[in-house]
């Protein structure tokens, strides 16, 4: 009982000094390289394998984004919850730990990553602000040996808000209380590039792309900054915000900066997204 007090006062200590004890938030490399020997904490690569064997962060574990999808014609899609559950356990990645996700780039896959662990519902993941980048600005320790983890079992709640359906798209595309943001290329948006075999966007989307949430040195950039290029698009806290791009990938990382940045309420991501959408004939495009 004593050490209960102890630590629920040095947590209320930390909240009145502004620092974050828990929650799904950025994390700065300094922070991070406190805690890469905490048993407490997995760090999570979200880059190709190839990229992780080269060199990682010490005592991290990979797990790669795209392997976490269903194969056939749809590309994109995610497997069950079941099946990612038993992929995360068996990389030691535990819904309880405290978990920090990275890519070797500007949080596309990171971004991705993490929006898959918030919507199975994990409490406390974290992103590494400046990904790989910063990692090395800070002189974090890296290595190409593997890291060795026990099996454990990954429970999931599902946090269904997070995450929309076509067919809810669909039935949504005239509602002036949701935005449906494209956070794709601008080239992509207008139908003159992408792989997707019928270019253009949804009917109503608007565009917002993914980068420019990031400032050039691949940090996130600063709140008042995000509020007011956010707002400036058209993408308001007092609508739903829907966020897709061809596999939601570039969506995640949007899905974050409004979620736990800026604090939006309703924020959810098309996972089928325009893959899924083009799919079927009947969906028009722009």
């Amino acid at each position: 009982m004593k050490r209960k007090k102890i630590l629920f006062g040095l947590s209320f200590i930390l909240i009145l000094l502004g620092l974050d004890v828990f929650g799904q938030t950025l994390i700065s490399a300094k922070e991070l390289k406190g805690m890469i020997n905490d048993e407490n904490v997995v760090i999570v690569s979200a880059r190709k394998a190839e990229d992780f064997n080269k060199s990682h962060i010490t005592n991290a574990v990979n797990v790669y984004p795209f392997d976490l999808y269903k194969p056939g014609d749809i590309k994109g899609l995610l497997q069950t919850p079941a099946e990612m559950a038993a992929v995360f356990g068996t990389k030691g990645i535990s819904d309880t730990k405290t978990i920090v996700v990275y890519d070797g780039a500007k949080g596309v896959l990171a971004g991705r990553l993490f929006w898959i662990f918030d919507y199975l519902g994990c409490k406390d993941v974290r992103i590494l602000d400046g990904q790989l980048g910063a990692w090395r600005k800070a002189r974090g320790p890296l290595t190409k040996n593997k890291t060795e983890k026990d099996a454990v079992t990954f429970n999931y709640t599902l946090e269904k808000s997070f995450i929309i359906s076509t067919d809810d798209v669909k039935s949504h595309l005239n509602d002036p209380k949701v935005v449906l943001v494209d956070t794709r290329s601008k080239a992509e948006f207008d139908g003159e590039k992408g792989e997707i075999n019928r270019k253009g966007h949804i009917p109503g989307a608007i565009h917002f792309e993914y980068k420019n949430v990031v400032a050039e040195n691949g940090m996130l950039k600063k709140k008042e900054e995000l509020q007011s290029i956010i707002t400036d698009a058209g993408i308001t806290s007092d609508k739903e915000v829907v966020l897709y791009c061809e596999t939601s990938n570039r969506a995640g990382i949007v899905f974050f900066v409004l979620k736990y940045m800026l604090d939006y309420p309703d924020v959810k991501v098309y996972d089928g997204a325009l893959y899924e959408w083009v799919a079927d004939s009947s969906n028009s495009v722009e």
